[in-house]
């Protein structure tokens, strides 16, 4: 049985699972955000790891998102949940409100975003950068709560950690995408190549367009509440959700054929550090090579 994997954006810290336990992982791209939460709920395996660390101690771009990714796929996660809050860039989309995007746009200039190179080149397709399948089921789940959920829409990710200008905002918002944060990007590339189903949760606090302006006050109240929803959203999922043999989609085998360097090239040390996400595409051939061949 596959794990569920949740990331827990801004408030949301913890998460009340049966059975568990933390362990610390370190990986070859260093340490994830914090130890990660293993446990039960409702006979799904879950692990639970908070993004910004257990104090909200790391900023956006202090984030080791390839070491957090990478630890949740060694703990056998296939499906990966991500909760963050985020500003409204459409009137329509107004505080308090849940939106499962389905595209995004990355606005990050100095954040490492691929578990490749080194001497092995991959490119994965992102042109959807969400799993369809899983963003639906969860929607669904939302939405038959009682919950004002939006489904579709295009996450725009800032470097942070400042907050967008106004100027950026209109900007952003002429572009064409509906929310914004700080977060998402290179979080869904990395779970891409590392082939989890990956969703975004986002919980609206304010609106981030000059004319939608929203008080400061008004804006933690909304985070407050927002946080609150999404530990009973995320309860609701992880009780409800289908079980591995159920679900169908192309995320699990998206490095297939993306891995375009020939086997002579790769060095063993980084075949070696790559384990967790490419070892199903290694063929042992039984010569002096330990590591056999990269399947194509």
């Amino acid at each position: 049985m596959s794990r569920i994997g949740i990331i827990g954006g801004t408030g949301l810290y913890k998460l009340g699972l049966e059975s568990s336990s933390e362990v610390e992982i370190d990986t070859p791209f260093g340490l994830p955000s914090d130890t990660i939460t293993l446990g039960e709920l409702a006979g799904n395996q879950v692990a639970f790891l908070p993004r910004h660390g257990k104090d909200h101690s790391i900023l956006p771009h202090e984030i080791n998102y390839r070491a957090n990714i990478y630890a949740l796929k060694t703990l056998g996660v296939d499906h990966l949940i991500s909760t963050c809050t985020a500003g409204s860039l459409k009137e329509e989309l107004h505080p308090g409100h849940v939106v499962i995007p389905d595209q995004l746009i990355d606005w990050t200039r100095a954040r490492q975003s691929t578990f490749f190179g080194n001497g092995i080149g991959a490119y994965v397709d992102l042109s959807e950068p969400y799993c369809p399948v899983q963003s639906l089921t969860i929607f669904k789940i939302i939405h038959e709560m009682g919950i004002e959920v939006h489904t579709g829409g295009t996450y725009i990710c800032i470097e942070g950690p400042q907050f967008s200008t106004r100027a950026e905002s209109e900007l952003f918002a002429d572009m064409g995408s509906d929310i914004i944060g700080m977060t998402a990007m290179p979080e869904a590339k990395l779970a891409r190549e590392a082939e989890m189903c990956y969703t975004t949760i986002a919980g609206i606090s304010d609106y981030s367009v000059c004319g939608m302006t929203s008080s400061r006050k008004d804006t933690m109240q909304n985070m407050h509440m927002m946080i609150r929803n999404l530990n009973e959203i995320l309860t609701q999922i992880i009780r409800r959700y289908p079980s591995h043999t159920d679900y169908e989609c192309s995320c699990t085998s998206a490095l297939k054929g993306t891995i375009i360097t020939s086997r002579s090239g790769i060095p063993f040390d980084t075949l070696d550090r790559l384990e967790a996400i490419i070892g199903k595409y290694r063929l042992e051939e039984g010569g002096s090579s330990p590591h056999g061949t990269i399947l194509k």
